[in-house]
């Protein structure tokens, strides 16, 4: 399993002209193919008029699930410059749509790979990344009166609080890479006088 993954810091459209013709690329983050999709339909609903709307998408942190769709466009120079484009980057968990309006001058194989990919390059300078880190999540139960101290002490300390719950006793969801597992229940312990319990869960992505 991958430690961690670049992926967009938010949805964004960005629009260039080439030779007349407009370029729109609109990026979205999408956490599966079903989401991707669905982002690629809004599009072309936005879009009815358009000559082309071409399509790729990278889902998975390893990047497992690779597709693209030149829309009408000659094979080869649409969807796979821009997902070559997602991959040189090395962003996952993305889509990318180009639409395309035609401003009567053809430009030819090579123009319209440039085309399609720099539009999606230009679009990741615009919009930016994030770097998601793997995480470990782990609940650690205290009680009301050393509650206060260790969740500050955590934020503190850089820790990923995610959810904090009062109720007889508090429970603090945070997350923690696997390799600092063993020295934070040593952390725990000694700050706490062993009166916090740690539980392991499963494993998730947040911000690095």
């Amino acid at each position: 399993m991958q430690e961690q993954y670049r992926t967009l810091a938010r949805e964004g459209v960005h629009e260039t002209e080439v030779s007349r013709s407009r370029f729109i690329c609109a990026l979205a983050p999408a956490a599966s193919e079903e989401e991707a999709q669905a982002f690629l339909a809004r599009v072309r609903r936005e879009h009815p008029g358009a000559s082309h709307n071409c399509f790729a998408y990278v889902i998975g942190a390893d990047a497992s699930v690779q597709k693209a769709g030149d829309d009408g466009e000659p094979g080869g120079t649409a969807g796979v410059p821009m997902l070559q484009m997602l991959l040189r980057r090395e962003v996952r968990y993305a889509v990318a749509v180009v639409t395309r309006y035609f401003g009567g001058v053809k430009l030819g194989a090579g123009g319209l790979i440039r085309a399609y990919g720099g539009a999606v390059g230009e679009a990741l300078d615009e919009l930016g990344t994030i770097v998601r880190q793997r995480y470990r999540l782990a609940t650690v139960t205290v009680d009301h009166q050393r509650a206060g101290k260790l969740e500050n002490d955590l934020r503190a300390t850089g820790r990923l609080v995610r959810e904090v719950r009062y109720a007889e006793a508090v429970t603090i969801e945070i997350g923690l890479p696997d390799a600092d597992v063993e020295s934070f229940r040593s952390w725990l312990a000694d700050s706490t006088a062993g009166a916090a319990v740690l539980e392991l869960g499963s494993e998730a992505y947040g911000d690095a």
